[in-house]
């Protein structure tokens, strides 16, 4: 699957957002397929700010529930290795 960056992304989302192009001209333009093209300008419209979050980047609504996750996972880790201490003592 081929990777676009960001910056591709928010251009072809502004051309479509501006109605400078139509999805299908622009599928042909660029080679991207357009049902991708509708999905970057579903995100795009949600949040323009920063609609393509990714590698390592959380979206506001969403970092606590990662600060969460990461705060769980730590604790699994001591509660194993506490029961493992336990289990050789």
């Amino acid at each position: 699957m081929k990777q676009y960056d960001t910056a591709y992304k928010n251009e072809i989302c502004k051309r479509l957002a501006n109605g400078q192009a139509k999805a299908a001209a622009l599928s042909t333009e660029t080679g991207v397929p357009e049902n991708t093209l509708y999905g970057w300008y579903r995100r795009y419209k949600k949040n323009t700010e920063k609609p393509f979050v990714g590698s390592g980047y959380v979206l506001p609504e969403n970092e606590e529930f990662v600060r969460l996750k990461r705060e769980n996972k730590e604790w699994v880790a001591a509660m194993f290795y506490l029961r493992m201490r336990n289990l050789s003592a």
